[in-house]
């Protein structure tokens, strides 16, 4: 996970709490770091999801609450300024849960900001910000399996 910010890995980071990861190596070297810690137990539906996210990330007035309105403020987060965001899903296995077809839908819109934040084009300096989703698991058995379900969408 060394070059857990600066490469070219996976936009959707699946762990279990069994795994060992030094903070160090997985946090950016320097500059400002935005960190949004979600409960996926918490967030049953898509209501639910785009008020946690828009509540961790302070969205502005003008969020649509739709799944196109979230894809929009996470690839701008011009009110949130920051060299890196992490956000990090807990109890990930529990997102939605009872609706895959919605959750697939949520783990685009974050493939989504995350290439996008990690395009150099548009940016002043020429460089991407790193933009990580580090999904957490209780079992390995579960991480297993949602890193299953998110390779199967070829994100």
């Amino acid at each position: 996970m060394s070059d857990w910010w600066n490469g070219s890995g996976d936009p959707l980071t699946v762990c279990s709490r069994g795994t060992i990861v030094q903070v160090g190596a997985i946090l950016p070297e320097t500059g400002n770091l935005v960190v949004a810690r979600l409960d996926g137990a918490k967030m049953t539906d898509a209501d639910v999801v785009f008020y946690e996210f828009s509540d961790a990330l302070l969205f502005p007035g003008y969020f649509g609450w739709n799944w196109n309105a979230l894809s929009d403020c996470l690839r701008d987060l011009n009110w949130l300024p920051a060299d890196a965001y992490l956000i990090v899903v807990e109890r990930a296995p529990l997102l939605m849960s009872g609706s895959p077809d919605e959750r697939q839908t949520l783990f685009r819109v974050l493939s989504r900001a995350a290439r996008s934040w990690a395009s150099p084009l548009g940016r002043t300096d020429g460089k991407g910000v790193p933009f990580k989703v580090l999904l957490l698991c209780d079992r390995d058995d579960e991480a297993i399996e949602m890193k299953r379900e998110i390779d199967s969408l070829n994100l």
